[in-house]
């Protein structure tokens, strides 16, 4: 492979779900376009970290602005209800969340999971920023948000354990079925919380 091409795949294949031959799919279709396509990418790669950040206030992707503090779209919301906040573990479930257009308040995004095995301790977390939040805004009710893995579960009783005061409210997302999925197909975690999370019809 020639050089050029191999450094490329390299770097491609660093990517999360993208493996050697996912990365010389990327490129061989970047060489078959058009030439500006690589410089308009290679730009926009170049500067992403110049013109995105972390915001201030919640953790989420903003964009930079000179002279000004970084704050998400959502932290600028005025419709939101500061009251209410939804604790995540990335910004990528944040994303998600968002879509369904069902969250009207606001989000604290915690950057990582509790994994002792990965070296991610209580000390880790950035509990004192949330407890601020939390003081700060008055906030009422804590939505914690952590994927119904090991590390999200363990993270979410640690968050209770933590937090758990009179005058809070502290709630858990609900797992389950998915909508059209085969009861069949589903494990004893998800079937049992899906049973326990039942709602009247």
């Amino acid at each position: 492979m020639l050089p050029a091409l191999k450094r490329a795949t390299l770097l491609l294949s660093r990517l999360p779900g993208v493996g050697e031959k996912t990365a010389q799919r990327y490129l061989f279709h970047l060489l078959a376009e058009r030439p500006e396509l690589c410089e308009e990418l290679g730009a926009a790669l170049s500067h992403l970290h110049e013109s995105v950040g972390p915001c201030v206030r919640c953790g989420n992707f903003a964009e930079i602005i000179p002279g000004a503090e970084t704050e998400c779209d959502v932290c600028q919301d005025p419709k939101r209800d500061p009251k209410l906040l939804c604790v995540v573990g990335k910004v990528q479930d944040l994303l998600a969340i968002e879509r369904t257009q069902a969250m009207r308040g606001r989000y604290f995004v915690l950057g990582k999971l509790l994994s002792p095995l990965d070296g991610v301790g209580p000390e880790s977390l950035p509990l004192p920023a949330l407890r601020r939040r939390i003081e700060v805004e008055g906030v009422e009710e804590l939505i914690v948000a952590t994927p119904p893995s090991v590390e999200g579960e363990a993270t979410a009783l640690f968050l209770k354990r933590e937090l758990d005061r009179e005058g809070l409210r502290l709630s858990r997302i609900a797992s389950g079925v998915p909508h059209g999925g085969d009861l069949e197909f589903a494990d004893p975690i998800t079937m049992g919380r899906a049973l326990e999370g039942r709602k009247n019809l």
